[in-house]
């Protein structure tokens, strides 16, 4: 679908703040409110806008550990990847599960816990439980220089 510029703008800004009163934002974009708000309408009605969140800290939280994980899988056949994904999917401490290629490993986890103890529990009890995990390769994160909640945009300008 295509997207103008107004478009553009109020998707970068409530990406920013999704919170924003329309007036604010329709000042921002150099709209007024009205057309401001229809668009932002339309765009929630398309999908663009699949839904708006809270950011949490989780250092604030006492969640420290953040850990990206390799899993093989000792069989490529469907029924064991819908198990992992479905096991993987009840468990709150993963943030992502990507089914990945190019690596020797089937998937990738992004995990968050609040120490060491808690991701041998999690490892040990839930993730080598799942049938079909063959291996594990486990990678900490000491910090992270990087990172975005939004999506890039500039591709569409």
């Amino acid at each position: 679908m295509p997207l103008d510029r107004y478009d553009i703008r109020i998707l970068e800004e409530l990406q920013k703040d999704a919170y924003i009163n329309n007036q604010e934002l329709a000042d921002r974009i150099g709209l007024t409110p009205s057309p401001c708000l229809r668009r932002v309408k339309q765009l929630e009605e398309q999908g663009v806008i699949a839904g708006r969140a809270v950011l949490l800290d989780p250092d604030l939280l006492g969640l420290k550990l953040l850990v990206l994980i390799h899993i093989s899988m000792d069989k490529h056949i469907p029924d064991r990847f819908e198990t992992f994904e479905t096991a993987v999917e009840g468990y709150p401490e993963v943030l992502e599960c990507n089914l990945i290629t190019g690596q020797s490993a089937d998937y990738m986890l992004k995990v968050l816990v609040s120490d060491m103890k808690n991701y041998q529990d999690f490892l040990l009890k839930k993730l080598t439980a799942i049938p079909g995990v063959s291996g594990v390769h486990s990678s900490f994160v000491l910090s992270q220089p990087v990172k975005r909640n939004g999506i890039p945009l500039h591709h569409l300008r």
